[in-house]
């Protein structure tokens, strides 16, 4: 049986962490017009250079279906365009685009570099602590097997809120 106290509280945490996480996507939307995915696709261009959309996808964690659809939006916003590989012409790389390169300079850091930090300063065996815990709780919400990037911009990003 579970402290009713301890339930309370888990779930007030967890309320907590989901409302900072769309906050902030909202303020990043806000700041540049763009999502948090849609930054991750512009950041990982940016870092990779020409790219095809299976890269993409390793590199922030989402399905090829969901960067593809990225993808379309953010060429629609022409800040990235399709370009064909020169060795291989059945190879369609992404690129940014002028437009792309500025508006990535606009685009506010994503979340937060304390977490970041605070994270790092841990000792190992707290950080696997953290990260078992959010995994048992990830399983807990039926959440595991959701197509879902780190929020979180991490040099490299490794690393859906709305696409």
């Amino acid at each position: 049986m579970s402290d009713p106290q301890h339930l309370h509280d888990v779930l007030v945490h967890l309320r907590r962490i989901i409302r900072a996480t769309d906050l902030q996507s909202k303020r990043v939307v806000k700041a540049c017009g763009l999502t948090i995915p849609q930054i991750m696709v512009l950041r990982s261009i940016e870092e990779l250079g020409d790219v095809t959309v299976r890269r993409i996808s390793d590199s922030v964690s989402l399905s090829q279906a969901t960067v593809t659809t990225i993808l379309n939006r953010l060429e629609d916003r022409k800040y990235v365009e399709r370009v064909r590989a020169q060795k291989d012409k059945r190879i369609v790389n992404a690129r940014l685009t002028e437009s792309g390169i500025n508006i990535l300079k606009t685009t506010p850091p994503l979340l937060h570099e304390k977490f970041i930090g605070e994270f790092e300063s841990l000792e190992g065996w707290e950080q696997t602590q953290v990260l078992s815990s959010l995994q048992r709780i990830a399983v807990m919400m039926d959440a595991e097997s959701l197509d879902a990037a780190p929020l979180l911009y991490i040099n490299p990003p490794n690393a859906e809120s709305i696409i």
